[in-house]
């Protein structure tokens, strides 16, 4: 007792008034933004229902008791602080959507019962700690979608990525070498190398009509450059912060 956040109470009353019934039949239990740091088990009671929500919540651990939820097909865990899943996860044969996005999640925290979800098609582990993914997620052969983004992955597996019905795999912001080198941006300026000073009387006539037409075309970019405006324009400034309030007499607009 007393440590870490202790959460809201969830009751069996609450979660039934929680229970919502979709357009295609299912039922689902909309438990976001709660404040749930423990899994209720009064939730026991409504272990049939099709989807769960309990996103945006402080658990720290899905208990064993998650295979009683057999008729589960939709479960949404995402932006909590889960650092490990249990075996018993891989009981739930039903499940076609797993969101685990944004929690604490390492490498050593999925479990090899994972790939027993033969049935799931959204996966997404964005947004945790993993250093790598087993290469056995690649026996999820119905995955379309799959979310790896903001991890600290360096490989990805070859079996994962010849998954068979795979859609989309998100992988941006992690160290993998093929996103190591970025490409350069290509510079449109044209850069002066070498400058040579001359008189007039020295150029032939082509070089000298070239030299007044880039001339030309050198006066035309500066007509069109707008000069400075009379006072300046502090849009981006909608307060002062704590420097500029002890300056703001020097720049403000008289």
């Amino acid at each position: 007792k007393g440590k870490g956040p202790q959460g809201k109470r969830i009751t069996l009353k609450v979660a039934k008034n929680s229970m919502r019934v979709l357009f295609n039949g299912r039922r689902r239990l909309e438990l976001s933004k709660m404040g749930i740091a423990v899994f209720p088990k009064c939730l026991l009671e409504l272990a049939d229902v099709e989807e769960i929500d309990l996103s945006r919540n402080m658990l720290k651990k899905i208990p064993n008791i998650i295979e009683k939820f057999q008729n589960l097909m939709w479960l949404d865990l995402h932006s909590n602080q889960i650092d490990e899943l249990p075996p018993e996860i891989g009981t739930l044969r039903n499940l076609t959507y797993l969101n685990l996005c944004n929690n604490k999640l390492t490498t050593k925290g999925l479990p090899e019962e994972l790939t027993l979800l033969r049935n799931l098609r959204t996966l997404n582990l964005g947004l945790n700690c993993l250093e790598s993914i087993p290469t056995t997620l690649g026996s999820l052969k119905e995955l379309i979608e799959l979310g790896l983004f903001d991890n600290s992955l360096t490989i990805i597996p070859k079996s994962v990525k010849k998954l068979p019905k795979i859609e989309r795999m998100n992988v941006k912001r992690n160290p993998l070498p093929e996103f190591a080198k970025e490409e350069e941006p290509i510079d449109t300026i044209k850069r002066i190398e070498s400058l040579y000073l001359v008189e007039k009387k020295d150029l032939c006539n082509s070089c000298l009509q070239t030299c007044q037409g880039e001339r030309d075309e050198l006066h035309k970019l500066e007509d069109m450059t707008p000069g400075p405006s009379e006072k300046p324009n502090f849009t981006s400034l909608t307060t002062p912060n704590s420097i500029a309030i002890d300056n703001q007499e020097e720049w403000r607009i008289k």
